[in-house]
């Protein structure tokens, strides 16, 4: 008969193989934070103090806080199991994240927290653990306690976790360059906690107090992925779907094209999500986002849906159907759910082309006569100067029939060369980019002087007509007023 035999694993391996679980320093903040957010906190702090001689990385919070008891339970690897039913406002799962997102950047980690006014405080430190081979941790005194940096910002209940020997932040830089390297990653930082608890610093989630991060005392503004606050975004009717008698949310949304965004907007959108790589589902616990910019292989990403995003909200109960892993960066959904969502896509795909071609319609429609057209012929695709413009038109009947027909040789070979891949190379990645080298008032008159003389000469004509014909050949985009005063002058 077999015999069982105790085998606990080796505490110095464990723990140097738990600092590669794929943590960025990103995402090990993040993961603090749910700790903080589970406790109920309001205000969160994260300071980064490279000037004493020992730098520090440590969050703070208004929570609950912890009792010592608490904390040396908090301390412990795997303190709450997976499957262990949670709180429905608990964004924790694992019990592992305190410890693996900290030892993932730094060598030694306190805990302090304080509830009712009275304090408590645990240490980890990976050297000791590799000399003792053992997990044992410090239990700090109240001298010691008093003596932890940023304790002055502990009040009567809250937490401070404490990051030193930060060995995975500096990347073995000194100086000026250790410096640069720390401020790139805490802007890195604040985009990240941005967007993935924008919903909580906004204030949207029902129940809870709107938060508040701050980086060095820097405030974090919240950044909605969605851009509801644009009249021009499209919110698709809502989905639900039901599995193990829990609810998920599924709610499309089409962004809108860049010409409706302000400047402003547009910078900011394209500079924080990038509107190609980050279509997809936004899929979200407890209103917490975990995972985005992925339509689970359900569809290539591509410019059709390079405007749609569909959030996707799902309570903590349901971890073990979405496969959360211990980052909380990657969630699969569940079957029904991606049946549920391939319809959904097929829906919003349509609505996304729409928007995105809808100025290109606008070019070819705003004119009876359109220099370009758009042919769907013979199972593609094509592009082609219009013969029948009134400015060809007028040109062909001056010329002799051998130079009309070296003209037609001229405009076809244009219609022909016209970089296609370049320019949607271009515009896809750089929209705003992408116009007509703008005229300025002395240019745009010449401009329209000269066009007037190659459809008229120096006969009659009509002003409508002219002025319509201007805006078929855009050689004064977005100086239209410039073209109509020109007319009022000019022909009057």
């Amino acid at each position: 008969m077999a015999r069982s035999h105790h085998l606990p694993p080796s505490a110095a391996s464990l723990t140097a193989s738990l600092r590669d679980l794929g943590y960025s320093l990103e995402t090990a903040i993040a993961d603090l934070i749910d700790n903080s957010i589970s406790a109920h906190a309001t205000d969160i702090q994260v300071f980064c103090d490279m000037s004493r001689s020992s730098p520090v990385l440590v969050i703070a919070d208004n929570g609950r806080g912890m009792a010592e008891a608490e904390v040396i339970a908090a301390m412990r690897h795997g303190a709450t199991g997976p499957r262990k039913k949670r709180g429905p406002n608990d964004l924790g799962r694992f019990g592992l994240g305190l410890k693996t997102a900290s030892f993932s950047q730094c060598r030694r980690l306190t805990v302090v927290s304080a509830t009712n006014g009275k304090c408590a405080g645990a240490e980890w430190n990976l050297a000791q653990v590799e000399e003792d081979d053992d997990w044992f941790i410090a239990i700090l005194d109240p001298e010691e306690i008093k003596e932890q940096p940023f304790s002055e910002t502990l009040s009567d209940n809250g937490t401070l976790v404490i990051w030193r020997e930060l060995d995975r932040l500096f990347e073995d830089e000194v100086g000026q360059k250790r410096d640069e390297i720390v401020n790139e990653k805490l802007t890195v930082v604040e985009r990240h906690l941005s967007l993935v608890f924008h919903r909580f610093l906004a204030g949207e989630i029902k129940g809870r107090k709107k938060l508040t991060i701050r980086i060095n005392g820097h405030p974090i503004t919240p950044f909605d992925p969605f851009c509801r606050k644009n009249m021009a975004t499209q919110m698709l009717p809502e989905d639900i779907v039901w599995v193990d008698d829990a609810a998920i949310s599924m709610q499309p949304y089409i962004l809108p094209h860049h010409s409706r965004l302000s400047a402003s907007e547009y910078d900011y959108y394209q500079d924080r999500s990038d509107f190609i790589s980050n279509q997809g589902a936004y899929v979200y616990r407890n209103g917490r986002l975990m995972a985005w910019g992925d339509w689970f292989r359900l569809i290539p990403k591509g410019e059709a849906t390079k405007l749609a995003r569909v959030q996707i909200d799902f309570p903590n109960s349901l971890d073990e159907a979405w496969t959360i892993d211990i980052k909380k960066s990657r969630a699969r959904p569940p079957h029904a759910v991606r049946e549920r969502l391939r319809q959904i896509i097929a829906k919003i795909t349509a609505r996304s082309v729409t928007v995105h071609r809808g100025r290109g319609q606008k070019l070819f429609q705003e004119s009876q006569a359109p220099l370009w057209e758009r042919y769907a012929d013979h199972g593609g695709i094509r592009f082609a100067i219009n013969s029948q413009h009134p400015l060809i038109t007028s040109l062909s009947t001056r010329l002799s029939s051998e130079d009309a027909s070296s003209l037609r040789v001229l405009l076809d070979s244009i219609a022909a060369s016209l970089p296609i891949e370049m320019i949607y190379s271009d515009y896809s990645t750089h929209p705003r980019q992408v116009n007509s080298a703008v005229a300025d008032e002395d240019q745009a008159l010449d401009r329209l002087r000269r066009l007037k003389y190659a459809l008229y000469g120096d006969g009659p004509c009509d002003p409508k007509t002219f002025l319509q014909i201007v805006r078929s050949t855009h050689l004064v985009e977005d100086q239209i007023k410039i073209a109509e005063k020109f007319v009022s002058e000019a022909f009057a």
